[in-house]
């Protein structure tokens, strides 16, 4: 499934698309055993364990080869790459929890293959071939 993410009065999207592969035990017959905040739940888990890997590979030490050192001469600076980073904890329910309170709380809408879905309760039908498409709403401000 395709993920992509938008921002009101924006043309550039937030992140670049991404996909998400669907579980074999998720639902394309149409029972409705499947919610929208069961899907929202599946993108975060996927978010997190994507960030977790991210920062893992960032731990590695980084060895630079000869053209990098030359480019860093040439530029005055040779840089072994980023700063030393504390690793992040990140508890996925509480993503998740997050990300619900969000969309109850209009902070995002949900898309699904061009259908707008309102309520966590709605049962949603997807396919591998799906677009699900977040659009983060924007506060007016001086109002």
């Amino acid at each position: 499934m395709l993920i992509s993410t938008k921002t009101v009065g924006s043309k550039k999207p937030l992140f670049a698309d991404f996909s998400v592969p669907l579980p074999p035990d998720f639902d394309n017959g149409g029972d409705g055993s499947w919610t929208l905040g069961d899907l929202i739940a599946l993108v975060v888990r996927h978010e997190v364990e994507a960030f977790r890997r991210r920062q893992s590979e960032r731990q590695f030490i980084k060895v630079l080869t000869s053209h990098e050192i030359e480019e860093g001469v040439a530029k005055g600076r040779v840089q072994m790459g980023t700063s030393e980073i504390t690793p992040q904890t990140v508890n996925v329910a509480d993503a998740i929890a997050t990300a619900l309170t969000a969309f109850e709380d209009g902070l995002f809408l949900v898309i699904i293959d061009e259908k707008r879905y309102h309520n966590l309760d709605e049962a949603v039908f997807v396919t591998p071939d799906s677009r699900l498409t977040f659009i983060r709403l924007t506060l007016l401000s001086g109002a």
